[in-house]
């Protein structure tokens, strides 16, 4: 069982993430986007940090929805409202419980990535964040490394794929032989959770 103050620990984790990895994901973005990803991600996550550190989150619902609403809020372009859109929903469905099973957290984020899907009309194999988020919620059921790991060879198939949704759909051809910036960010969050539950 998870309780809040694991959520709150893996969003620290994830802001911690961010910090080490915003170099790389805006180098990613400024080949097909706006060169402001990491950046974004960076102001974002440690506007969480902040406000977890202020507010009461009593559950992990709580926890996520905080989440959802800081990013919204901070993150510029289209990484906030996706994200906090995905955490906002998870948050949620994961509801008032004060502990929750691995499995209740899979279908909390499973609602998440539909909810992110349905913002932005994008599917698997569109090279967005949704080609790491869908295989990591697939495995689960097996286990946070193995999710971890999933999301971490979505993100890398994304390389040869042609964006068809987002800024990089407007490169056509020339988005393809680049990696995603959402599908990394997105695997650096599941890589996350994987190291909080090795740390419990």
């Amino acid at each position: 069982m998870m309780d809040a103050d694991f959520f709150r620990r893996w969003m620290e984790l994830a802001a911690a993430a961010v910090e080490r990895e915003a170099d790389r994901l805006t180098e990613l973005d400024s080949a097909i986007g706006d060169a402001d990803h990491g950046s974004n991600l960076q102001r974002g996550f440690a506007a969480l940090v902040a406000a977890l550190d202020k507010e009461e989150t009593a559950t992990p619902g709580a926890v996520l929805v905080l989440a959802g609403r800081q990013l919204i809020s901070t993150v510029g372009g289209a990484s906030g409202p996706l994200y906090g859109t995905l955490m906002r929903r998870a948050g949620k469905t994961l509801g008032d419980a004060a502990e929750v099973t691995p499995a209740q957290l899979a279908e909390a984020l499973r609602a998440g990535v539909t909810a992110v899907a349905g913002l932005g009309g994008a599917k698997a194999g569109d090279k967005t964040m949704l080609d790491a988020l869908e295989p990591a919620v697939d495995a689960l059921g097996e286990s946070f490394a193995a999710a971890a790991q999933a999301a971490e060879r979505g993100a890398l198939a994304t390389v040869p794929m042609r964006a068809r949704k987002g800024r990089a759909s407007y490169l056509g051809e020339r988005s393809v032989g680049h990696q995603d910036p959402g599908a990394t960010s997105s695997a650096l969050l599941i890589a996350a959770l994987a190291e909080a539950e090795a740390a419990r």
